[in-house]
């Protein structure tokens, strides 16, 4: 019975931590629909935080790839002072990439809601 606790007490940790991220995220990185997306991401750092060969699959027309496991080493490739657009497949590695990037200085951060797979705008994909 005491395992059951246990068990309960660590899965509403998990629960709490998870809210707590969301929340977080939320603060940090606006998240845009696809049409308020497309009014600002022109005037904006387009990044793609997914791995190469996710890109290279399809991405938004304009996009650079710096996926998210190497975007601490590349920092340098962003400015400051312009807006960042983030997208990944879902959401939620451009969440991840948000709060990074925030806690690295960067403040006009957003991210496209519900990711790549809800895109209908133009894409590219290598032949």
């Amino acid at each position: 019975m005491t395992s059951l606790y246990i068990l309960l007490i660590i899965l509403a940790g998990f629960m709490s931590y998870s809210i707590f991220n969301l929340l977080r995220q939320r603060k940090i990185a606006k998240t845009l629909t696809q049409e308020e997306f497309v009014a600002g991401y022109r005037k904006a750092q387009l990044i793609d935080v997914r791995e190469p060969n996710e890109f290279e699959a399809g991405h938004i027309l304009g996009a650079r790839n710096i996926p998210l496991t190497q975007l601490k080493t590349r920092l340098k490739e962003l400015r400051t002072d312009k807006p960042i657009y983030l997208y990944c497949q879902s959401g939620l590695r451009s969440g991840r990439a948000a709060q990074m990037l925030h806690r690295k200085g960067y403040k006009e951060l957003y991210h496209l809601k519900g990711g790549f797979k809800q895109w209908s705008g133009k894409i590219k994909a290598k032949n």
